[in-house]
Formats: structure tokens, sequence, C-alpha cells
């Protein structure tokens, strides 16, 4: 296969995934992982790809704004396994804040079915909208400035409402999660702040995280792996990664 041939099909392989791995496309194409690095970053000098740490990710420029509604649809099965194991963990009468995560669109319809006692809390639009039919869960709404991409509403305004709490729980989203540097990531700078300050006011923070997202990046790091009291996923890391998160002193649950 020409390397022409091949960079074409990376790219379709980033778009339509959303990362990838070099280590998994020398496998794929059957070339050395430094043939893959040199596609990779004549890809990216193209503007087809963002190269990050052991691989690449998809190009954000043009998608970031619809990013959220595009994920909605996708991977359904395991952001269920991973709402699943997020609602095992809530107790009756805590207050849990709900960030913006197309996995806790799955969690509030849990919350919402077995009528849990208990106060949510969210700035997702799409929990907003679950509480349309009666329930004896409390729900409180935070607002602020709407952000169209994230489906829901982060920065200042946001931030002075989140800081007066003081959530038992706080079942967080992330774009990717780098195990080697003790990294969780978002795309926006106003979400990194937003999801910092719901952190701080949270006696325990649960990141809800699609393993493969163990191996991608965002724009902007807001929180260290070790400041998580646990990492909620929908299977089993690789061997490399699950040894990575141990040495963080975090609870996995998968």
């Amino acid at each position: 296969m020409l390397a022409r041939e091949r960079q074409n099909k990376i790219v379709e392989i980033v778009n339509r995934e959303g990362s990838v791995l070099v280590k998994e496309l020398s496998e794929l194409f059957k070339v050395t992982e430094d043939s893959i690095r040199k596609d990779l970053s004549a890809l990216e000098k193209k503007g087809l790809l963002k190269k990050t740490y052991g691989g690449a990710i998809k190009n954000r420029v043009n998608t970031h704004e619809i990013y959220v509604s595009q994920r909605k649809g996708k991977n359904v099965k395991e952001k269920q396994l991973i709402a699943q194991k997020a609602f095992e963990l809530i107790e009756e009468g805590d207050m849990i804040f709900l960030d913006i995560s197309t996995s806790n669109i799955e969690l509030i319809k849990l919350i919402i079915e077995a009528n849990l006692k208990i106060t949510v809390v969210s700035n997702m639009i799409d929990v907003m909208l679950s509480f349309v039919q009666p329930s004896d869960t409390n729900f409180v709404f935070v607002g602020g400035k709407m952000n169209r991409g994230r489906d829901g509403f982060i920065g200042s305004y946001t931030n002075k409402q989140v800081q007066e709490f003081n959530f038992d729980k706080a079942f967080m989203g992330a774009v990717g999660v780098d195990t080697d540097r003790d990294k969780v990531y978002t795309y926006a700078t106003d979400d990194a702040l937003t999801k910092k300050m719901i952190m701080d006011v949270s006696n325990k923070s649960y990141v809800m995280l699609e393993t493969r997202k163990l191996a991608r990046e965002g724009n902007y790091k807001y929180a260290n792996i070790s400041d998580f009291a646990g990492i909620v996923m929908d299977s089993k890391p690789e061997e490399k990664a699950l040894k990575d998160l141990q040495q963080y002193n975090v609870e996995l649950f998968y």
C-alpha cells in the first residue's frame, strides 16, 4: 500500500473513531511505528488531524460546536454500562452533580426510573429535559452562559452558582485521560474551569469514561487522575493503562 493511500485510510479512521494509536495503526497496516508517526506528522501539517502522545485525534477546529450532539447516539451500550456502575455509587439522600457528559444522559434515566430520593444538580440540558416526567427526585438546574456545543451552561456565571453548593458526589465527563502524565482533559477552557469548580465543592468526584478514551487527549487539562475518588468505565483497560491507573490511588469500576 502506498503512503498516500495509507494516509487517506488513517484520516477515515480518525474521523470515524475520533482517535487512533500509533501501535494499532502499525499493526493494522503492517508497517513500522516510525512510518505511522511520519504519516501522522504529514497529516497534521495538512490540518487533517492533531497528533497526540502515542497517536492522533480528530481535528477539532470545525467540529467542536457540535461535538456533544454528535456523540449522543454513539457507543450507547458502553455508556449504559458506565451509568449502571455509577448508579450503584449513589446513596439515598445524596446531593449529586451531573456534569456535561453523554454517559450522564444514561445515568439520569436510571435515577428517575428508580425514583431515587436524592437531589440532582446539573448544568446539562439533556439532564434537565429528563425531568419533564414526575419524579420524587429533586432537581436543581444551574444556568449561566449557554454553550450549544457543550449542550449546557459553563463559565463564570455558572461557577458563581456552583460554588454555593456542597455536593456529596459529582459525576464528571472527560474527552480523554493521559495515564502516563496524570491528566484528565476537556476541550474548552470555560468548561474546564466549571469542572474544576464542581470538583472543588464535591466530597467525592468520579470521572465517567469510555475505556477507549484512555488513549485520547483534549485541549485543556482540568484535573489530575489522582483528584478523583474513582474512574467509572465500561470495560477493563489494557494491562499497561491498568497498571498506570493503579499508581494514582484511585478506585476503578469496570
